[in-house]
């Protein structure tokens, strides 16, 4: 008889309070279809599922100041997995390591949370190879001894905070693991009788635990596992690659060359923990893109297992979709005449598309988004001698991007249309002159020289945003169509996110998810739901003419042919769907038991 245990272990793992990106969704996506698996009897039943991950008790506690963090596990059960892991915890927290825990219930199947505060290692006092030091020092040094890591020097670097974080996080896992392995022969020690224990053992299902880290802020945890011979199963997961995202649009042309040279200002205590995964039993990337930079900068070796996306409905929302782009074309028709000084043209002739993404200029291929967007303006004025709506038609591109969360007192009324210099930060600032500089801020639109404009949305989305007041469901819900023209984007969730909400949307050929769709079948042949632009091996002139004309097929598909735009919606479902987590956790569950 086996015992299974599946930790999954993640910087962002745990409450969705402990969320700063997508690697959040991937590992709470991973727990919960995993619990669903077993439920349907589709794996062993049995299994147990714990998420390990930061805890950050109070504000100020988070490395990430941008973000900062507060763990809340409101809505949890109380922790109960039996009293293997009440003992592990016991003795975790005798040794200093102080964890905090909950339980939730997916169909039945209890999924664990055990969540660390490492702020404090840097203080409490331990004894090291009979030594006193602190927590935070024993741990550099054990880390030093088994594979080399040269923490003094990292340490020293403007991101040393965040890297002790990773090592103490990393650290404080794996003893979490370690001690699963060893929990049978602990609980068998309590008989003081020889003949007691060993036939308690014999008796005692065989405990097996795998690991699945996501990300190089945990690859230690399997490196130090490893070293110190401990019978674990691990996984490796790279979403991207440390000198990858550094190089950004940069990393195609490295791979295509062999230029395994990382970039000037590449954080290298990062890039060395991001090397550890290659003492991982097994090595899996998102993308194509991402393994080969893998294999360029680490010469790591491993497979590819796609992300997913839950898509619960059967159908498309229609009512949800015509209700938040009413509501979104209100608020434009609202603020712009309000704000702006020109001509007033009817609700339901702004036709709202977006983009959404982390606000990196390059990588994410915003200046050839708008020159796209100024050759989609000139496209509709040639329009004007021959087709109906042409004249009364306005485009408005979301440009939803943001260093961070905006306080919503802060903002002035109308935000974001009324968008005053003091809002702005960093590169948002360079995001809005970029757009003034081509000519697309929402002041030409209302005069009449433009009939496309782009707004800046330097925020993150929610009904206490300042602005909208909508959930990026319901704005991707609204719009006609998403455009992701990324440089450089090891997945590209949001294009899956988008088409959950039946919104046909324009991929560059540079993201994963354009790997990962040729396996895909597709109901609508040539410009279908998904439309994907070269931007690799195109002229950059093609790429950006490519851009405009797909934005411009989808808006007048969508204003001319309702029967074919609501089958371009339903394609852009239809593939959503087929990118269930189904498969890809099983393929990590496969890899995790091996």
């Amino acid at each position: 008889m086996i015992e299974r245990w599946i930790v999954l272990a993640a910087e962002e793992a745990g409450p969705v309070s402990n969320k700063m990106g997508g690697i959040w969704n991937v590992v709470d996506a991973e727990a919960v279809t995993l619990a669903g698996l077993v439920a349907r009897g589709d794996i062993e039943s049995g299994l147990h599922i714990l998420v390990a991950g930061p805890n950050y008790p109070t504000s100020g506690g988070d490395w990430n100041t941008g973000r900062n963090r507060v763990t809340d596990l409101t809505g949890f059960e109380k922790l109960e997995n039996g009293p293997e892991l009440e003992g592990v915890l016991a003795t975790l927290n005798a040794s200093g390591i102080e964890t905090v825990t909950g339980q939730r219930n997916v169909e039945g199947v209890p999924i664990s949370y055990v969540l660390f505060n490492t702020n404090y290692y840097q203080s409490h006092m331990v004894r090291w190879k009979n030594q006193e030091m602190t927590q935070n020092n024993a741990i550099k040094t054990e880390a030093f001894d088994l594979v080399g890591l040269d923490s003094m020097n990292f340490e020293r670097a403007h991101y040393g905070s965040e890297y002790n974080h990773y090592l103490n996080l990393s650290y404080a896992v794996s003893e979490l693991v370690r001690g699963l392995t060893r929990a049978p022969e602990e609980m068998t020690q309590k008989y003081t009788d020889r003949a007691v224990s060993d036939f308690a053992k014999s008796v005692m299902p065989k405990v097996r635990v795998a690991m699945h880290c996501h990300e190089f802020g945990v690859f230690y945890a399997a490196a130090r596992l490893k070293k110190l011979g401990v019978p674990v199963r691990s996984v490796c997961t790279l979403h991207a690659t440390v000198p990858g995202r550094t190089a950004g649009y940069k990393s195609l042309q490295k791979v295509a060359q062999g230029d395994s040279n990382m970039e000037p200002g590449t954080p290298s205590g990062f890039a060395t923990l991001e090397a550890l995964a290659r003492y991982a039993d097994a090595v899996t990337f998102v993308g194509d893109s991402t393994m080969k930079e893998a294999m360029l900068f680490y010469r790591l070796k491993g497979i590819v297992i796609r992300n997913g996306i839950d898509v619960v409905a059967q159908e498309i929302d229609w009512d949800k979709k015509e209700r938040c782009r009413t509501r979104i074309q209100q608020f434009l028709i609202d603020n712009l005449y309000k704000y702006c000084d020109g001509k007033c043209v009817k609700s339901e002739n702004i036709i709202p598309v977006f983009t959404i993404s982390r606000i990196e200029i390059e990588n994410k291929g915003y200046l050839q988004l708008l020159d796209a967007l100024v050759l989609q303006d000139h496209l509709l004025k040639h329009r004007l001698a021959g087709q109906r709506h042409a004249e009364e038609t306005r485009v408005v591109c979301f440009l939803i991007a943001a260093h961070g969360p905006k306080d919503k007192e802060k903002l002035p009324e109308g935000f974001p249309i009324n968008l005053t210099p003091e809002v702005l930060v960093g590169d948002e600032i360079r995001l809005e002159n970029m757009i003034k500089e081509h000519g697309l801020d929402e002041s030409e639109l209302i005069s009449g020289r433009r009939m496309v404009a782009a707004l800046l949305y330097p925020q993150w989305v929610g009904p206490d945003d300042g602005g909208l007041g909508m959930h990026a469901d319901e704005i991707m819900a609204g719009c006609v169509a998403g455009i992701f023209p990324s440089q450089y984007e090891p997945f590209l969730l949001t294009a899956l996110e988008a088409g959950r909400e039946g919104t046909p949307n324009i991929v560059s050929r540079a993201a994963g998810y354009s790997d990962a769709l040729k396996k895909i079948k597709r109901r609508v042949p040539g410009l279908g739901g998904v439309v994907i632009v070269d931007n690799i091996e195109a002229q950059p002139q093609e790429t950006v003419l490519d851009y405009a004309l797909a934005l411009d097929y989808f808006t007048w598909t969508y204003l001319d042919d309702e029967v074919k735009y609501r089958l371009l919606c339903e394609e852009s479902f239809s593939l959503a769907r087929q990118f269930s987590w189904n498969e890809p956790v099983l393929e990590y569950y496969k890899n995790l038991v091996a």
